[in-house]
């Protein structure tokens, strides 16, 4: 019987040995990268693979995937973005630096619907015009110095009369000068991704420093129509009267489409014509950013040519569902074999009409993939190609939980994997 036990502690501790070893050596996980596509069972194109390895690799603009031309477009540089998928579908010098003239209003608006929002404003509060304010060149809603205007009075003539004195007196209201507000805008550029803006005022008044792009302007564009909705309202108002003076919005396509419902124009002689103008059609909505045209009729004319051709050679389409398993993946040395993984939102893609066929959905996770695994855990990425091209990433989440197996549990399986 002595001799027995010796056995079993000896047969015991090797395994446990053993067991600890393999233990490290699976803790070394590679990734496994699978095409989820029910139709395709070969293995993910070199492309695919790279995609998906390097996650800083840029989505394709979705327009080089498609046999229609883009148009001639009248303009310095533009951008069509998806809002709903956040897509570019087709852009021109996206990158190219440029002054953004009153388009910079949707920023100063952006940051007084913040402090709205956070409740250091709000819009029955009455705001003292400063000299400085009454005294801003260019387009004005007309205020008057040591007279109370409202708040929400001081956004309507910013957003649309596009007064340069209302945006001054609001930047005063938020942050107690001009100066410290334009600081404030850069802080918010930076945190939106705006990596080549730069502001220097509130208005979009003429200044060397004071530079952006149609690419950074659309992130700016898209910010404010999904962070303040109710308040995006503002910007499909065809006119507003102050101390007696009417004065229409300068967006021309507010009457040309009724599907145009924002956003803002700008002029300067530097800048040229510029507007970015928003359509809902159905369930989906554009945005298109337009600079440097070269009258108010052609900035109108050249971003509803781009929407139209958008709307209408482009397919927005639902892969999966927010919560949907989209992954059955092997877990390791957890109280189940199998780990649902999925999507957090919705994965809408924009695509060239007629290739919904084509699309290839590629997941990358962990192997192998080892538990404990809590609920909304990222563990890998699910990328979206289409010819090998990457059109969006998002994360792959863990939908349930997987607990951690007891001792035996997970020796089994750590032994399963030495031997594989």
């Amino acid at each position: 019987m002595l001799a027995f036990n010796r056995k079993l502690i000896l047969v015991t501790s090797a395994v446990m040995f053993t067991f600890a070893a393999i233990n490290v050596s699976i803790a070394q996980t590679t990734t496994q990268t699978t095409n989820i596509t029910p139709a395709n069972t070969q293995a993910p194109s070199a492309a695919a693979t790279a995609a998906v390895s390097n996650q800083n690799i840029t989505p394709v603009i979705v327009s080089t995937l498609s046999s229609i031309p883009v148009p001639t477009i009248a303009a310095r540089a533009w951008i069509v973005v998806d809002v709903v998928t956040g897509q570019i579908v087709a852009a021109h010098r996206p990158e190219q630096q440029v002054e953004p003239a009153s388009l910079t209003k949707i920023m100063t608006a952006y940051l007084v619907f913040n402090a709205l929002e956070e409740k250091r404003l709000t819009l029955d509060q009455q705001i003292n015009v400063s000299e400085t304010a009454w005294k801003t060149k260019g387009s004005r809603m007309f205020i008057e110095p040591n007279k109370p205007v409202t708040v929400q009075e001081l956004i309507k003539g910013m957003i649309i009369q596009s007064g340069n004195d209302a945006s001054v007196a609001l930047a005063e209201a938020v942050s107690g000068s001009e100066q410290a507000f334009a600081e404030l805008m850069n802080q918010e550029a930076k945190r939106l991704g705006m990596k080549d803006t730069r502001f220097m005022n509130s208005t979009g008044l003429p200044d060397s420093q004071h530079i952006t792009t149609v690419q950074d302007l659309a992130i700016l564009a898209q910010h404010m129509i999904e962070d303040h909705p109710a308040e995006y309202a503002y910007y499909q108002m065809r006119e507003f009267t102050y101390n007696k003076i009417k004065q229409p919005n300068r967006n021309r396509l507010l009457w040309a489409d009724p599907s145009v419902d924002g956003m803002k124009t700008g002029h300067t002689d530097a800048a040229g014509y510029c507007l970015i103008s928003s359509a809902k059609r159905g369930d989906r909505r554009l945005i298109a950013v337009l600079v440097g045209a070269d009258s108010e009729a052609t900035r109108a004319e050249e971003s509803l040519k781009l929407l139209n051709w958008s709307f209408q050679n482009f397919d927005q389409i639902k892969l999966y569902d927010a919560g949907q398993t989209t992954v059955e993946a092997r877990v390791w040395q957890g109280t189940t074999e199998v780990a649902k993984l999925g999507v957090e939102k919705t994965v809408w893609v924009t695509i060239p009409r007629g290739k919904a066929a084509e699309i290839k959905p590629v997941a990358k996770r962990p192997d192998p993939l080892l538990a404990p695994l809590a609920q909304g855990e990222h563990v890998g990425t699910l990328s979206i190609m289409l010819e090998d091209k990457l059109l969006k990433s998002v994360q792959l989440d863990v939908l349930e939980g997987v607990s951690r197996a007891g001792f035996f549990g997970r020796m089994v399986d750590t032994v399963k994997l030495w031997m594989q």
